[in-house]
C-alpha cells in the first residue's frame, strides 16, 4: 500500500527587513499546511538577505542561539499548525563559534534534531568559510513523525557521499535547503549548466540511493553590499523528486513560489528491490575513498 506525504516546499525572495522575511515565511507554512503539508522545508539562511556575499564581522550579529529567538517563532507555527518544519538558522554556538545550522521542529513544536553544515564552500560571493565552522554532528538522520530525515545543506548536495551516508543510516528522504545563483557576467550558456549541473547532481543521489529528494533554494536577485559584484540572482527552481530521479514537482526560477507535493515513501521498497545498489555495493574495495587525493 502506498505510504504518502504531503511535503510542502517554500521559494521566497529576501529583503534586508528580517520581521518582513518572518512574517512572509509565516504566511506560506500557514497555506502549505491550509493543503495539507504535513512536512514543510524552507530555504537555506531564509530569514535574512543572504550575508556571505561579503566578509563583514558585523554581520556576526545575525547569529541566535539554538533555541533562541527563531527557534521560539519556527517552534509556535508548528505546533499550532500540526506540521513537522524544516528551518535553516545562523547559529551562534560560542563566542567566534557559528554554525549554518538545519533545525528540525516536531509537529508538537519541540526540536526533533539539528544537522550543522558540514561542506562550507568559499568562493566569490560565497564566502562561508569566514562566518562558519564546519559541521561536527555527522551525518546522522532525523527521527521524526512523518518519517526519517536525512537533512542536509546546500553545498553538501554536490557530495555523494554526504548522501550515501545519510541513506545507509536510515533516511528515507534527501533534503537539501539551498542558497544558489548566477553570478551576471556568466554567458547564458555557463548559467545553463550551471542549473543543470545542480539539478543532475541531485536526481542522481535520488537514483543512486532509492530515495526522495527536496531541494528548496531561494530566488531574486541580492545585491552585493560591497559593490565589487553586481550580486546573485538566486535561480530558484525548487524541486522533488522520487527515488528514480523522476521530477514530482518544479517551482520557476524567477518568482516566490509554495509548492505541496505528494510523495509516495513505499515507492522507495520497491525501486530499491528494482535496482538494488546497495546490495551490490563493494564496500571491501572502497577503503581509498577516505584519502583526499590518490597519487
Amino acid at each position: 500500500m502506498a505510504r504518502i506525504l504531503k511535503v510542502g516546499i517554500i521559494q521566497q525572495a529576501n529583503t534586508a527587513n528580517m520581521h518582513e522575511n518572518l512574517m512572509h515565511l509565516a504566511h506560506s507554512i500557514e497555506t502549505c499546511a491550509a493543503h495539507g503539508a504535513e512536512l514543510v522545508v524552507l530555504q537555506e539562511l531564509h530569514n535574512t538577505l543572504y550575508f556571505c556575499q561579503t566578509e563583514d564581522t558585523r554581520l556576526f550579529d545575525l547569529a541566535e542561539p539554538i533555541p533562541g529567538p527563531s527557534t521560539g517563532f519556527f517552534s509556535e507555527l508548528a505546533a499550532s499548525l500540526n506540521i513537522v518544519l524544516v528551518t535553516s538558522l545562523f547559529e551562534k554556538r560560542a563566542p567566534g563559534l557559528y554554525h549554518n545550522t538545519a533545525v528540525v521542529f516536531e509537529k508538537d513544536g519541540s526540536i526533533a534534531g539539528k544537522y550543522r553544515k558540514m561542506h562550507i564552500p568559499d568562493d566569490p560571493a560565497y564566502y562561508e568559510k569566514f562566518y562558519f565552522t564546519p559541521g561536527d554532528l555527522g551525518f546522522e538522520p532525523i527521527q521524526t513523525s512523518v518519517g526519517c530525515l536525512g537533512v542536509l545543506v546546500c553545498w553538501d548536495q554536490w557530495y555523494p557521499e554526504a548522501a550515501r551516508l545519510m541513506a545507509l543510516k536510515g533516511a528515507e528522504i534527501l533534503i537539501y535547503p539551498t542558497a544558489i545563483g548566477w553570478e551576471s557576467t556568466d554567458t547564458d550558456d555557463e548559467k545553463e549548466r550551471q542549473l543543470n549541473a545542480w539539478i543532475t547532481i541531485q536526481r542522481a543521489h535520488a537514483v543512486s540511493n532509492g530515495l526522495p529528494v527536496i531541494s528548496v533554494n531561494r530566488v531574486g536577485h541580492e545585491p552585493d553590499p560591497s559593490g565589487q559584484t553586481n550580486g546573485i540572482l538566486f535561480w530558484g527552481n525548487s524541486f522533488v523528486t522520487g527515488p528514480q530521479g523522476e521530477i514530482l514537482a518544479k517551482a520557476e526560477n524567477l518568482r516566490p513560489e509554495n509548492l505541496v507535493v505528494q510523495i509516495d515513501l513505499e515507492r522507495s521498497e520497491n525501486v530499491r528491490r528494482w535496482w538494488p545498489f546497495l546490495r551490490d555495493r563493494r564496500i571491501d574495495a572502497y577503503q581509498e575513498l577516505t584519502k583526499r587525493f590518490i597519487d
